[in-house]
């Protein structure tokens, strides 16, 4: 910690450009720069589980995956996200969404509280409690107030997994799709179904967890959507899952992803995301959609910063790719397509996954009133924006 308080005071004090990496995973490219400060963070990555509390300590450079197989020793679990090598930091100061939301929420809705370094290099305990203002700032406002050097999280019994995955014809996607939606609709917060689709192959995956997981019959109806080309039920443990995506998202390879919230995979939402990936210059190119509503939305909407929460679905779409000749093609679709989406899309959006980063990213994310909430905030803690690399939110002129 005081090695971070160090950094921190000598790029304010010499007016630097700073970057703080947790897992590297920022989409566009926030957790580096040139010509300023990198402050990695990947050698702390230190969890102590304590299971009589259950209770999770969890220092700022460690990694999703780390987080899963501490808990999963003691069968508790944190809800996080899907790729395993992803910083625990990053995801959780942007809200924190995956396969358990729909079960247990948002990773911030099990958020205790925090040790944060602010921009005045010093460090203090951030909870509901000790700062609740701050506190509010940090579920969902990014890395815009500081440096987590620890997190403090409660923990959730997993209990028993079922995970089941079925390919269907693309021809067959309306139909598919439009099935999925009706069934999901009215599915106990237990199950999380998800859809991948790309040019070759539409798999949904169904996630079980809890008492319900000790029957198929939870799960079963998402094999029976139409004709499946493959089907795997129970083949996968919950680390297995965490895992099913760390290779197609390996550091050092190119991306272009944005993420939406959708209200429902309606015949709109279908009909886009058909098209858009039967007009794919590539193989790579994908549409990931995951189920959302549950737990998430039973947290009021101004509680958090994090502005989804009456969503019924999360939706990202974008390619990846590995050869630079091949950016403005690819850039040029997921745009496209990316364009076509947000059409139907709700207003708000998810700060952790938008390729492109400027000042009206995060105003657009928040809405009016949680953006001057936060900006006012921002100018107490921040008024030089030395916490600038990041979904951006400006101090405001006018400070607490």
């Amino acid at each position: 910690m005081s090695d971070v308080e160090k950094v921190v005071t000598v790029a304010a004090q010499q007016g630097a450009l700073l970057a703080v990496r947790g897992g590297g995973h920022s989409i566009p490219g926030l957790s580096t720069c040139d010509g300023g400060i990198v402050l990695d963070l990947s050698l702390m990555n230190t969890i102590h589980v304590d299971k009589a509390a259950q209770r999770a300590k969890v220092q700022g450079g460690a990694l999703l995956g780390d987080l899963d197989r501490a808990g999963d020793l003691a069968g508790l679990v944190v809800p996080a996200g899907v790729v395993s090598h992803t910083g625990v930091a990053g995801l959780t100061l942007g809200g924190g969404m995956g396969w358990l939301s729909r079960r247990f929420g948002l990773t911030i809705d099990s958020l205790l509280a925090v040790d944060l370094v602010t921009a005045d290099g010093q460090s203090r305990r951030v909870s509901a409690d000790t700062d609740p203002d701050l506190f509010w700032a940090i579920r969902g406002g990014g890395g815009n107030f500081g440096v987590v050097t620890r997190f403090i999280f409660k923990m959730h019994e997993l209990g028993p997994v079922l995970i089941g995955s079925w390919t269907y014809p693309v021809a067959e996607a309306r139909s598919v799709l439009q099935r999925l939606n009706d069934l999901a609709r009215v599915a106990p917060r237990e199950v999380t179904a998800g859809i991948i689709l790309s040019p070759g192959e539409l798999m949904i995956v169904a996630v079980c967890s809890g008492p319900l997981a000790n029957s198929g019959d939870a799960i079963a109806a998402y094999g029976a959507l139409g004709q499946t080309e493959s089907a795997s039920v129970g083949e996968m443990t919950f680390l297995d899952l965490q895992r099913i995506f760390d290779e197609h998202m390996a550091w050092n390879r190119r991306y272009y992803m944005k993420g939406l919230f959708l209200q429902e995979v309606d015949a709109a939402a279908i009909e886009r995301m058909v098209d858009g990936a039967a007009s794919a210059p590539a193989a790579e190119a994908e549409y990931y959609v995951v189920q959302l509503g549950g737990a998430v939305s039973d947290i009021d909407e101004d509680a958090t910063p994090y502005s989804g929460r009456s969503a019924g679905y999360y939706c990202l779409m974008g390619m990846t790719w590995d050869d630079k000749k091949d950016d403005e093609k690819f850039v040029g679709w997921s745009r496209m397509v990316a364009g076509h989406m947000t059409e139907i899309a709700m207003r708000r959006n998810y700060v952790n996954e938008q390729a492109e980063a400027g000042k009206e990213i995060a105003r657009a994310a928040y809405g009016e009133g949680k953006y001057s909430r936060l900006a006012k905030l921002k100018a107490h803690y921040d008024p030089t924006n030395l916490f600038r690399l990041n979904q951006n939110i400006e101090p405001s002129l006018q400070r607490n």
